[in-house]
């Protein structure tokens, strides 16, 4: 018999988390950035224990050390890629080759790290899929989709979000994901369709308000539509991205899986587009400063439109769990602790 459906909640304030930001901020100036490990761990620490689900609370373990490490792995290699491509750019280009190619190790190392250092009520996350499957994911399926003129983005987008939840699992309950190629491609072209529409109109009413004639238009009015292009790119995006976002995290969290225990995400396009609106106006407004309780405020609205439903007592498969993990013990002693996650 299914139990009644548990729902996600953050219980923290975004008073509370300004402070946070601000001194994170602060400290990671005035130690020129070595502190940004330390500051990701406090961060997350209060994100996770304020982040609620059935009366109990996640935790994040990860360690500044470990962190700070995967950083300055990225920053050597990076700052290696600049350097050298401006004074040496066959060999930077050499070097951006090599970044390229070990980026899906990185991003398998990342995520276990990640996960492995989350859990909910003393149970861990953790993080199976192989180097080669994340190679084929998150390299060689980009670059397909970029030789397709990305034909092939809704495929390579399904696939890397099938082997992130299909290769997860919580403590030996594993997740799973069963979206179909199909439902990602409707998404995307309802996207394509709004993006086309309404550049399309835009084009269609400069072209009738001069008619063609482009070669005698004074300058202050080319600006100006060069201006409103700018400005109608980044409208279109403040409109476009939220539905895409809801859509794709919809699709996504509902068919997704723990065992027998389903999720349920709701998210409204509406909303979550008031939401990013307000959000981009009043940090713009505030010079950054309203940052943080932007924040919170889109972690509350995604939080709020997501849910679990067992198919039983979620008491009883968190007490069954903590038996099997202690009777199989953790694979900790794999895991590699370096995030290069900023």
């Amino acid at each position: 018999m299914s139990e009644q459906e548990q729902r996600f909640s953050f219980i923290g304030n975004s008073s509370d988390y300004f402070v946070i930001w601000i001194v994170n901020l602060i400290l990671t100036i005035l130690t020129l950035g070595i502190y940004s490990a330390w500051a990701k761990v406090r961060r997350l620490q209060y994100l996770y224990r304020n982040t609620r689900l059935a009366g109990s609370s996640f935790d994040y373990h990860g360690t500044p050390i470990a962190i700070l490490k995967g950083r300055l792995i990225a920053i050597v290699l990076f700052a290696s890629y600049s350097i050298f491509l401006q004074l040496m750019p066959a060999l930077g280009l050499a070097i951006g080759l090599i970044i390229a190619l070990i980026m899906p190790y990185f991003f398998v190392t990342s995520l276990r790290f990640r996960l492995y250092n989350s859990s909910y009520r003393g149970l861990r996350f953790g993080f199976s899929g192989s180097v080669k499957s994340a190679y084929i994911n998150f390299l060689l399926l980009p670059i397909a989709s970029a030789l397709t003129l990305f034909i092939l983005a809704p495929y390579t987008h399904h696939r890397s979000k099938a082997y992130q939840h299909n290769n997860s699992h919580f403590g030996q309950s594993n997740f799973s994901f069963d979206a179909t190629i199909a439902s990602f491609y409707k998404i995307y072209f309802f996207v394509f369709l709004q993006i086309v529409t309404v550049v399309g109109l835009f084009a269609l009413g400069i072209y009738l308000m001069f008619q063609g004639s482009w070669s005698n238009l004074p300058k202050m009015a080319i600006f100006a539509i060069v201006a409103g292009v700018y400005l109608l790119l980044i409208f279109t995006s403040l409109l476009v991205i939220p539905y895409f976002i809801a859509r794709i995290q919809n699709l996504i969290w509902n068919h997704t899986a723990l065992g027998e225990h389903r999720f349920i995400c709701n998210m409204g396009a509406r909303g979550l587009t008031w939401i990013i609106l307000s959000n981009f106006f009043l940090i713009a407004m505030t010079m950054g400063i309203f940052k943080p309780f932007a924040d919170i405020r889109l972690l509350r609205y995604k939080l709020e439109h997501l849910a679990l439903l067992p198919s039983d007592s979620l008491d009883n498969f968190i007490a069954s769990e903590k038996q099997h993990v202690s009777a199989t013990g953790t694979e900790s002693a794999e895991i590699f602790d370096v995030d290069i996650s900023l």
